[in-house]
Formats: C-alpha cells, structure tokens, sequence
C-alpha cells in the first residue's frame, strides 16, 4: 500500500515539465498546478541552503504578504498556511488535507502557485506571497472569480479559493486554452463534491474576460 500511495502522489515528470506534486528542495515550495490530472507546472525560485539553526522556540519572522510587511515570532514549525491563518488573519487558504495533496491552501509564492500547508513560514522569508485576499475582493472580484460564480463551479467551497488561484496561474501561463488543454494541462488541485465541469467552463469564460479586460 505504501508503495502505490507513493508512486500516486509523485507522478512521473512530463516531457519538459516537473511532477505536480514537485517539492522544491532548499525553499520547500511544493509547487501546485491548479486543476485536473496535467503535469505541467512551474518552478519558484529556491533559496540558498543555510546552516544555520533557528528554535525551537520563536524567532524573528519576515514575511511579505499582498504587498504589506509582516513581522513575526513564530516557531520555525509554524507553516505559511498556520501563519497566514492564525497570525495574519488571512483564511481564504484553507487547511483541509495538510499534507500537500487536495490543493485548497494554494498561495502564489513569486507569482508561482504552492501548497502553503507545505512550506515552513521561516521559509518564505525573502519571497513575494500573495493569498486569495490579494487578487480580489467581494467588492471587486478578479476575472476567475466572477467566472467560478457564473459558472456555478463551487459546492462546499472548501476547495474553492486554492482553485481561484491555481486557475489564476494556469491562466497567466496559457491565456489562451482549448478544453483540452483546460482538462490535461493542469493538475493539483482536488474538488470532493466534483464541480469539475463547472470549472472548466470557468477557466475557459475567465480567458476571455482577462483578454478583454472585463471585470479586471
């Protein structure tokens, strides 16, 4: 059981792309693709490798959120997502499976999807982070927001904002994708109440919108 487990959550890498579920060693940004079963994704930049040890208990902890300075003590185990939540306030992330699998706690790190519940807070310092809150509001939702809502493409909601994100990504990198590629090119992010086909739908009105520049 260990070993099929295993090889289904580190899927092999596609041709000229990673896995989905490729853990960037040195920074530890797990980085998420978005949405079905695709394998293309990209890399956040790694942060050198230091010797030197902090903890066990809190430490000075910088982090840059949204575009805003913030300036903790946490204790090094403390994850982005816990930091986010329980420091900043910021719940749009969601902690369902913490362990890097479902996708719901997707952040931008440097404008490239991650799982939050996989990267300590202590190693995001010197990195760009930017949460759901960062892309758009009740009051002004950004163009994948207003086609999740138009499409119907949320349930429980859970899911929701690390598929906002994700979809955001995935959008920036193809602005211009068929179904297929909308289907296969994405992978990472987990719905249980299966909204699959909502989203996709989604994805595809959102590209058309961010080309037109409605609801930016």
């Amino acid at each position: 059981m260990r070993g099929k487990r295993d090889k289904h959550r580190r899927p092999p890498a596609a041709k000229g792309g990673v896995t989905r579920r490729d853990f960037l060693r040195g920074a530890g940004v797990t980085v998420s693709g978005g949405l079905l079963v695709g394998t293309q994704v990209g890399k956040a930049a790694q942060a050198p490798a230091s010797s030197a040890v902090a903890g066990p208990g809190a430490v000075p902890v910088t982090l840059h959120v949204n575009g805003k300075v913030h300036r903790l003590q946490l204790e090094p185990r403390v994850t982005l997502l816990e930091a986010l939540r329980n420091e900043l306030d910021l719940t749009g992330a969601k902690k369902v499976c913490d362990r890097g699998v479902c996708g719901s706690c997707t952040v931008f790190v440097d404008r490239r999807p991650a799982y939050a519940c996989d990267l300590l807070a202590i190693e995001a310092e010197g990195h760009q982070i930017t949460t759901i809150e960062g892309i758009g509001s009740k009051d002004k939702l950004s163009p994948v927001m207003h086609a999740f809502v138009e499409h119907d493409a949320q349930q429980c909601g859970f899911c929701t904002p690390g598929f906002v994100m994700a979809c955001t990504a995935f959008l920036e990198r193809n602005p211009n994708p068929t179904l297929e590629e909308v289907e296969k090119g994405l992978g990472g992010n987990l719905c249980r109440c299966g909204t699959y086909a909502g989203i996709r739908l989604a994805v595809l009105d959102a590209a058309k919108a961010m080309k037109g520049g409605s609801h930016a």
